[in-house]
């Protein structure tokens, strides 16, 4: 199923995606979480039940609401997988950012970078001018953990979404670490829908795209990343304790920005639209 977190008059509210046109509230149920957090955390008891709250649920048109990023305001930091696809790794060595990683490359970014879909990026907060674009593949969080094993790493995961890991690109050279050219304010638009682990099937034939005002510049499988969702979350939770509602981005494939020559970054006006099948497309305008 597709879950989602959207707003009406101000109120966040869990709904249910059923089209492009229309969604079930379940908020509205009694003792249902108020969020997709609380959720997360109540998986257990509210799993089997959702199926028939979705079948007899109210109906409400997506033009009457507002989607709001699955999780608004996440527990804590963005955990990001870095250089994760071997094409990227090499359109961006010119950068300096070295070569094919034997280990997992992990990051963080702000929670303040969380965006909606459609929702406006400012790129005026980025004096550089070098705004970037980073379509991924996300992974929500549904039972912690601390030393899962890859074979039962998927156990964990809540579910899927999409992110663009917006990034100014002298920044990440200038301070070294990645994290202030990743933490713009606004910087991680998110969604459109959460899609629920039990209903993903195969990741691995999932494709990755993203649009630039209509021209593809990422298309990408994501069997071609160099460590998969399952070894990415058994490297973090050997180190660190996974909790319920962390997200996890799982790195870009080649095709962005800076990777042209000459770079190409995003201005005022660009439209950007980060897409895979099972997902959706989460659109964001850049300002």
């Amino acid at each position: 199923m597709k879950l989602v977190t959207y707003s009406l008059e101000g109120e966040p509210r869990v709904g249910a995606w059923l089209d492009s046109a229309s969604i079930v509230e379940l908020s509205g149920t009694p003792e249902f979480p108020d969020s997709m957090l609380g959720l997360i955390h109540e998986w257990d008891a509210w799993q089997e039940r959702l199926p028939a709250l979705i079948e007899q649920g109210p109906r409400r048109s997506l033009s009457d609401v507002r989607l709001e990023a699955p999780i608004p305001a996440p527990p804590r930091d963005i955990l990001c997988v870095g250089k994760n696809y071997v094409d990227h790794v090499n359109e961006v060595k010119a950068l300096g950012y070295g070569s094919i990683p034997s280990h997992p490359i992990v990051f963080s970014k702000a929670t303040t970078t969380i965006n909606r879909p459609e929702g406006l990026v400012d790129i005026s907060a980025d004096p550089t001018e070098t705004t970037d674009y980073e379509g991924e593949l996300a992974v929500i969080i549904g039972r912690g953990g601390r030393y899962i094993d890859e074979r039962d790493a998927r156990d964990h995961v809540f579910g899927y979404t999409l992110i663009n890991d917006v990034s100014s690109r002298d920044l990440q050279g200038r301070h070294v670490q990645w994290f202030l050219g990743k933490s713009i304010d606004g910087y991680a638009p998110m969604g459109p829908v959460v899609l629920t682990e039990e209903a993903a099937g195969n990741i691995r034939d999932w494709r990755l795209q993203t649009q630039v005002n209509g021209e593809l510049r990422q298309d990408a499988s994501i069997s071609q990343m160099i460590f998969s969702v399952p070894e990415v979350i058994a490297t973090i939770s050997r180190y660190v304790t996974l909790m319920p509602g962390d997200i996890i981005a799982t790195g870009t494939p080649s095709g962005v920005g800076a990777g042209h020559e000459p770079p190409v970054y995003l201005k005022p006006g660009d439209e950007v639209v980060v897409s895979c099948d099972a997902i959706g497309e989460l659109r964001s305008r850049f300002v």
